[in-house]
C-alpha cells in the first residue's frame, strides 16, 4: 500500500506542475517565440482578462471628453465662419483623445455587443454636442453676408487623401492606444480632424440652410467613422487582440459587428456616388458669345471738281458721282454677363438671394472671380443697395447685390 500511495502522490505533483507553469520563453522554438512577442495579450486568460479591463478603461469617454469636445467644435465652428485653416487646425489640436472611437473597434474585434454600443453612444452623444454648436454658429451667419465659405465647403466631400488621413490617424491611434493614452495623442489630431470637422460643417449647413454643407457632411461623417472603426479593429486583430471563446458568442458577435459596420461604411460610399452627395460638383463654365462692332455706314459726301474755264470764263460746278450705301446687319442683343468681386467689401464672395433683401433666404454662395449673367435691364433699390436679377453657373436664379458685381460694359441703365 506504501508504494501504491507513493506512485499516486508523485503523479499527482507531475499533473500539477504541468498544469502552473507555462512555458519558458527561452525554451519555445524561434517561431513560437517571435509570436508570443507579437502578440498583444498572453495566452493565460487571466492575464487576457486583465489587459482587456486596462484597454477598456482607456477608451472609455470621461467628463473631460466631452467638455474638450464642445471646446474644439467652437474653435473649429469659427475657423470655417471665417475661412481660416489655423482655427480648423487649432479646434482639431484642442480636441480630446478620441478614444471611444477606438472602444467601437475594441467592442468589434472582441466581439462584447454591450461594450461596442456603449462606446458607439458615447460617440454619436459627442457628435451630438458637435452638431449642436455647427448649428449655432449657422445661424449667425446673417451678420456677415460676405461669407464664403471655402474651406467649409472643401471639407464636404469625400476625396481619397482625406481617407488616407484618417487611416493613418485611426491605425496609428488604435495601435499606440493599447499601450499608452499620451502616446495615442498625436495621432488622434489626424483622426479628430476628420470626423469633427464634417460634422461641424453640417451643423452649420443646417442652421444657415445652405444645401451643399447639409447633409453632405454628415455622410462623410458617418462614412468616416465606420471607416474609422473597421481600421482600429484590424489593427487590433494584427495585435494579437482575439475574441476569448474560438465558437462562442463572442466569435458571432466579432462577426455580427464587422457585417453591420461594412454595411455602414459601404452603405454610405454608394449613397454618396448614387446621390452625387459629398462629392465635387460639376460647375460649367460659360463661354461668353461674341460681341459685335457696331460700324457706322459711310457718309454721303459730295466732291466739287472744278471744271476749266470754258471761252465764256464761266465756271461750271458739277457734282461727282456718290457711293450707293451698303446694308449693314444689325445685330442681336448681347448678354450681359458680370465677374463677382466682393474683395473691396472685406469678402471672398457673394450671396444669390430669393427676393432683393439683405434678410432673404440664401439660395447660393458664389466666389470672387465666378462669371454670372444679369437678367434683369434696371436695378432695384432696396434698403440703401442696388439690386439686380442674375443667373448662376448651375442654373440658379436670385437677387445679388449690383456693388458687389464688376461689368466690362455696362448695359444701359447699368
Amino acid at each position: 500500500m506504501s508504494n501504491k500511495a507513493t506512485r499516486l502522490k508523485k503523479k499527482n505533483m507531475s499533473i500539477q506542475k504541468t498544469e502552473q507553469e507555462p512555458d519558458d520563453p527561452e525554451q519555445l522554438p524561434p517561431a513560437r517565440r517571435r509570436r508570443s512577442k507579437r502578440l498583444l495579450l498572453p495566452k493565460d486568460v487571466d492575464e487576457q482578462s486583465k489587459n482587456l479591463g486596462v484597454l477598456a478603461h482607456r477608451t472609455s469617454p470621461s467628463f473631460d471628453f466631452f467638455l474638450f469636445t464642445i471646446f474644439s467644435a467652437a474653435i473649429i465652428s469659427a475657423g470655417l465662419l471665417f475661412n481660416a485653416p489655423a482655427l480648423i487646425v487649432l479646434g482639431a489640436i484642442v480636441a480630446p483623445l478620441m478614444a471611444p472611437v477606438v472602444g467601437i473597434s475594441l467592442g468589434t474585434v472582441t466581439g462584447s455587443v454591450r461594450f461596442f454600443l456603449r462606446s458607439l453612444i458615447s460617440t454619436l452623444i459627442a457628435g451630438g454636442l458637435v452638431f449642436l454648436i455647427g448649428f449655432l454658429a449657422g445661424t449667425s451667419i446673417n451678420i456677415f453676408p460676405s461669407l464664403s465659405f471655402e474651406q467649409a465647403t472643401y471639407h464636404t466631400q469625400l476625396t481619397w487623401y482625406g481617407f488616407l488621413v484618417l487611416a493613418f490617424g485611426s491605425i496609428l491611434t488604435a495601435a499606440t492606444l493599447v499601450n499608452s493614452e499620451k502616446n495615442a495623442a498625436l495621432p488622434s489630431v489626424a483622426l479628430a480632424y476628420q470626423l469633427i470637422v464634417p460634422l461641424t460643417t453640417a451643423g452649420i449647413g443646417f442652421g444657415g440652410k445652405i444645401n451643399h454643407l447639409w447633409p453632405d457632411g454628415l455622410v462623410v461623417f458617418l462614412i468616416y467613422l465606420a471607416w474609422a472603426a473597421l481600421l482600429g479593429a484590424l489593427t487590433l486583430a494584427i495585435k494579437g487582440l482575439r475574441p476569448l471563446t474560438l465558437f462562442g458568442y463572442t466569435l458571432g458577435g466579432v462577426f455580427s459587428l464587422i457585417g453591420i459596420t461594412l454595411i455602414v461604411g459601404l452603405g454610405g460610399f454608394g449613397t454618396a456616388i448614387e446621390s452625387r452627395i459629398a462629392l465635387p460638383t460639376l460647375i460649367p463654365t460659360i463661354t461668353p458669345s461674341p460681341t459685335f462692332t457696331i460700324t457706322p455706314p459711310p457718309t454721303n459726301t459730295q466732291t466739287f471738281t472744278p471744271i476749266p474755264p470754258t471761252k465764256t470764263t464761266t465756271p461750271t460746278i458739277s457734282p461727282s458721282k456718290t457711293p450707293t450705301p451698303t446694308n449693314t446687319p444689325s445685330p442681336s442683343p448681347t448678354p450681359v454677363y458680370a465677374i463677382i468681386d466682393a474683395s473691396n467689401s472685406g469678402g471672398e464672395g457673394a450671396r444669390i438671394r430669393s427676393e432683393s433683401s439683405f434678410n432673404a433666404e440664401t439660395l447660393a454662395i458664389l466666389r470672387n472671380g465666378t462669371m454670372i449673367q444679369i437678367l434683369s435691364d434696371t436695378p432695384v433699390e432696396q434698403e440703401h443697395a442696388s439690386w439686380v436679377y442674375v443667373i448662376a453657373p448651375d442654373g440658379t436664379e436670385g437677387w445679388m447685390v449690383q456693388a458687389l458685381l464688376v461689368v466690362a460694359t455696362p448695359a444701359p441703365n447699368w
